[in-house]
């Protein structure tokens, strides 16, 4: 096989999310009972080397709508099993860092996330991500539980695929 088609081989655990592979970007919103109400732009990443891995590897940043400052950035590894089960790992620029697990359905287009663990996090003790696909759009929910609060909605974004 010459290097050229190797480079666009996808593993066969990553073929199923092969939908999510390039750049998506679009605008979300967030909320907590403990802060103010914000929007954001944001741009996630998803690529999958020809490693022979079935890794996809994520990268996330939003920054301010008005002042195009920079807000948050996140990086990780999604790792699909045939079975339908998913492990990721996230490392936030907070110095917060998710082990989640979850589920996902090829034919829906649709990832369910739960966190096993949230590391180096003074407050935050469980969160839980959705991936949807909504009339071709990328869109998710993140929920959020505290050591004052239950599990509730934190973040909601919808993006749209660049490349």
């Amino acid at each position: 096989m010459d290097e050229e088609k190797e480079n666009c081989t996808i593993h066969p655990a990553v073929a199923p999310l092969s939908y999510l592979l390039g750049r998506w970007r679009g605008e979300g919103e967030g909320g907590y009972p403990t802060i103010n109400s914000f929007r954001y732009g944001e741009e996630l990443h998803f690529s999958h080397s020809a490693s022979g891995k079935p890794v996809i590897a994520y990268s996330q940043k939003t920054w301010n709508l008005n002042s195009g400052e920079p807000m948050h950035s996140e990086t990780g590894y999604w790792r699909p099993k045939p079975d339908g089960s998913i492990e990721v790992v996230i490392a936030q620029s907070t110095g917060l860092a998710e082990v989640l697990k979850g589920t996902y359905n090829a034919e829906d287009k649709v990832i369910k996330l739960q966190s096993q663990v949230v590391a180096n996090a003074s407050k935050v003790r469980e969160i839980s991500r959705v991936f949807e696909m909504v009339n071709g759009e990328l869109c998710y929910r993140v929920q959020m539980a505290t050591n004052v609060t239950s599990l509730q909605p934190h973040l909601k974004a919808v993006l749209k695929k660049l490349s």
